[in-house]
Order: structure tokens, then sequence, then C-alpha cells
């Protein structure tokens, strides 16, 4: 799926959110009934029931299976890592990526664990996006190539989508993206990202601070938000998050920049991510208050900072356990077990 070209860069891409799919409402019926008779206390699994449900009415079919689930990664660069906004330098970046294709990095493990396939995507990281501080991010034209290249990123075939991204300084993005989107100041959203020190801490504060200054008259539309202040990996997650909906897929998020680029769906329209979970909330201390801000409660709390989808793939796992559960329980009859009264 991608968007086509108009005179308006971005009008394809807010016609789509005039078409999304719904939830199906005929196959929650047939979970719950599914799960009323199986042999169990009703209830008694908790959340993990809700997880079949959600999976169910998504991918609109009973039972959930979850066959061919996909760990996204999209790495890119920024141009305000120049600023010192990071304990890492931009090259590792470019590192971190062979790290992924040789099978050593954290995601590549947990991928393993739990039978998840893995892709990660060379958003140009030669080409640092502009710096938020004193330029905008991307183009109009950049931001929708890149939405429109996050549509295309899952069109190998998933029936599990968990976002996971790579970026030195991202969390200086994300921190900006959330404030235009939600108010607030950069001490109300940076938090230490890769580890930097007090110093590192206040020069990402005064960055944010100067970049919502410098595009402040220019904030009023999330999409432009996106392409002021984002960047390539936060434009290609939106597209594969709008994608993953035309497509009846659910879509675990991972962690406080993988939320940033949810937030700006959820400015467009609150139900456009209805086929989202949140995966963990972050040791980045903000990333609560963006849940908050969403009504969201995420499904782990694991003290987990690191991205590349790390936290998506652990609850991936646990989302799996919740389908077979659904699907592979017997009934009250099928066991012959007496029906409590």
């Amino acid at each position: 799926m991608t968007a086509s070209a108009t005179g308006l860069p971005f009008d394809d891409i807010l016609s789509l959110l005039k078409t999304m799919p719904t939830a199906d409402e005929d196959t929650r019926a047939k979970i719950r009934d599914r799960e009323a008779q199986l042999t169990k206390p009703a209830g008694s699994l908790g959340r993990l029931e809700e997880l079949a449900e959600w999976v169910a009415v998504w991918q609109r079919q009973s039972p959930p299976q979850i066959l061919r689930p996909l760990v996204a990664v999209f790495a890119a660069n920024h141009g305000v890592a120049s600023k010192g906004v990071s304990a890492f330098p931009s090259s590792l970046n470019h590192q971190m990526v062979a790290n992924f294709a040789a099978g050593g990095a954290a995601i590549n493990q947990i991928c393993i664990a739990n039978d998840l396939g893995l892709k990660v995507f060379d958003l140009a990281l030669d080409y640092p996006s502009g710096d938020i501080s004193v330029e905008a991010a991307l183009t109009e034209q950049e931001c929708v190539a890149t939405i429109a290249f996050g549509m295309e990123a899952i069109a190998g075939g998933t029936d599990l989508l968990c976002l996971g991204e790579m970026g030195i300084g991202n969390t200086t993005i994300s921190a900006a993206l959330f404030a235009a989107l939600f108010g607030g100041t950069g001490a109300d959203w940076v938090g230490r990202g890769s580890g930097v020190d007090d110093a590192g801490l206040q020069r990402k504060i005064d960055v944010v601070d100067q970049a919502l200054e410098t595009h402040k008259d220019h904030l009023g539309k999330p999409l432009e938000v996106l392409r002021r202040l984002g960047g390539r990996e936060f434009a290609a997650m939106v597209g594969a998050v709008l994608a993953a909906r035309q497509q009846n897929i659910p879509v675990i998020v991972d962690g406080f920049n993988t939320t940033a680029a949810v937030a700006v769906l959820y400015k467009l329209d609150p139900s456009s991510i209805d086929h989202c979970i949140f995966s963990h909330c972050s040791a980045e201390g903000a990333h609560k208050n963006a849940l908050d801000k969403m009504g969201k409660t995420a499904l782990l709390d694991l003290g987990m900072r690191l991205g590349e989808g790390t936290g998506a793939a652990i609850a991936a796992g646990i989302v799996k356990a919740a389908c077979k559960l659904h699907e592979g329980m017997a009934t009250f009859e099928q066991a012959g077990v007496d029906l409590p009264e």
C-alpha cells in the first residue's frame, strides 16, 4: 500500500484515516462465547483473555492465530545529534545496524527466544535529518515518502507487527514531539536517554526548547509536527502502523520513541491506534506521562529503556501465549468436566 501523489503531500495520508477498518464485533462475540466455555473460572486469566480478544478482533478471525510475527526496526540518523544530546556518537547507528545483521544485538536474542521474524530498515543513515533546533527535520515530500516506505515495510506479510527503532539522539526527538503534541517544555519531557550526564541532560532540554521556539508557528497540525520535529524512523513507523490497520494486523508498540511516533496518529484521530497495544513502560520517565495523555496502560514495566523493539518483542511472547491459550484449551464439554453452577 502506498500513498499516491497529489498537489498537497499530506492529503493522501489524511485520506487513509477516513477508510480505517474498525474492530470486528462479530469476532469479539465469538471469542467471548468460547472464552466462557473454557476449562477455567471466568476471567481467571486476566489480561491474557483481553489480549487474545484484541488480536482476534483486529485480525478479524476466530480463533486468533499468530503464525508470522514480525519485529520491524527502523534506523535513522538525526542532525540534532551533533548538539551533544547523546552519550554515544552518531557513528554507532551504522555499527548497530551491522550488529543486528550479524545477530549480536539484544533484539536478535529475544526474537530467537520467542520465534519472531526480524527486519531492520536503514533509512538513509548517511543522510541525517535536519537539526530540529534550527530547521525542519524533513521536507513535506521527504516525510510523505518515508511514511509510504513504512507502509511498504510490512509488504512481505505478517499477522502481528512489533515496532522498533534505532537512532542516536532520538529520545530528544521524542521529547520534542511529545511537547509539541501534548504541551509542555523540554524539562517536562526530556530524560537521560542512553545515559547522558547532568550537562547532557541540560543540553537536551535546551535543544528541545529551542526547537519548540523555532517551529512555534507551525505546530498546529500533527503531520506538520512530525515532519518538523521528527525524523525518518518516526515517519516510517507512522506509515507501518497505518498500513497494519488497513491490512488487519495488530501492532505492539515498544517504548518511549515508538510511542512518540504513534502519538502523532493519536492526535490525528484517537481511534487510529485502537489496533495497537503498548508493550512496556520505559524507564524514560516521561513515557508514563505520554501513555496517560492517551489513556493507555502498558502491558509490562521491566525498567527497560534500550529500544530496538525489545519491549515489544518480549510482549509478543505473552501475546502469542494468550492466543494459544484461547485456541488450544479444551471446553468443559470437550474435557468432560462438569460446568460450574
